[in-house]
Order: structure tokens, then sequence, then C-alpha cells
């Protein structure tokens, strides 16, 4: 018996689409961010591992719902990007991307309820490589029926709030010789 699978499913109000489904619409739901919890060490003699948390983004791949019939586990495989040579955090502490870089393939599985959703731009100054948007997620509300249009609204906030600080340049009274104007 074939499981069947989804281009798309919403799952705890948050609406996740294969990647196919991303190259035919406008909109990207196909990006996610895993925060794991592993075990480090540097060879397989290390007799003094480190446990810290470490990151890995990907993409999704395939939607699955396993049915256990009394309860179902939404199961998204994935293509994540190789830490070592497909990730890096540039001096404005962006953390960028290049989705060509795919690895760990042997772990492609992951429940819905493990990841959060990411965006993915592509960078203007480093050709191949995206930058990484992260966002609350999107509480999707169907209210067909209550709206005239059968909409499905969206709450959202933005994700300005990620974005680091930038220095402006603040103009003041007196600067570029204003005290030097004269009337008339």
């Amino acid at each position: 018996m074939a499981m069947p699978s989804y281009k798309s499913n919403l799952i705890n109000g948050v609406k996740f689409d294969a990647k196919a489904q991303d190259d035919v619409r406008t909109v990207q739901n196909s990006g996610l961010y895993l925060l794991a919890h592993t075990m480090q060490v540097a060879s397989a003699k290390d007799k003094n591992p480190i446990v810290s948390n470490m990151g890995f983004y990907g993409v999704i791949q395939d939607i699955w719902d396993l049915d256990y019939q009394k309860f179902r586990i939404p199961i998204l495989r994935c293509d994540w990007i190789d830490n070592t040579s497909g990730l890096v955090v540039d001096e404005l502490g962006f953390t960028l991307v290049d989705l060509s870089k795919i690895g760990y393939m042997n772990d492609q599985f992951v429940m819905a309820s493990q990841v959060k959703q990411v965006f993915y731009v592509d960078d203007p100054m480093h050709r191949g490589w995206s930058v990484v948007l992260s966002m609350p997620n999107r509480e999707y509300n169907d209210v067909i029926g209550d709206d005239v249009l059968g909409d499905t609204r969206i709450k959202c906030e933005p994700f300005t709030r990620g974005i680091p600080n930038v220095d402006t340049f603040d103009l003041r009274v007196g600067e570029f010789g204003n005290e030097n104007i004269r009337d008339g």
C-alpha cells in the first residue's frame, strides 16, 4: 500500500509546501530550520564530547501524514543544507545558505512539529547564496462561510525584528555649513 504524499499541508496553523509547489507559485513555504540538541565529537577516540545546539536548514521535498487510525503524524522529507560547505554567517550577522550543497542524505525525515518555517531570498551580493529570513509562524484561519469571498486570512507580524541594526546617518542642524546660510 502506497502512502499518499501531499504538495501542501496545513499543520498546526502553519502552511507547508513541497518545493515543487513553491516552484509554480509566487509564495515560498518549503524552507525549514531545525534546532537539534546534539553531541559533537572531534574523532572516534574523543573522550570529551560536547553537547550543544546545532541548527540545520532545509527544503521540503515531500509531505506525508502517517495515519495510526487514532492519531496522525505529519512527516516531511527534506533536502538539508550541508553545514560545512553550504552555510555561512556574514559580517552583518545574516545566515547565508547555498541551496545546491545538499548533505545528510541518510537523515532526510523530520516531524513537522520539530521545525520552524524560514524563507530563502537570493543574495544579490553573493551569487548562488540565499539569505535566511525567519519570522513568526503565520497562523492561517480558514474563514470560508464567514467571509463573502471565502478567503483565508493570515495573521502575520513583519520579519523586520530579526534584521540587525544598521547605523544610519543622522542629519543635524549645523552640518554641511548650514549655519552659514543667510536670508535674502
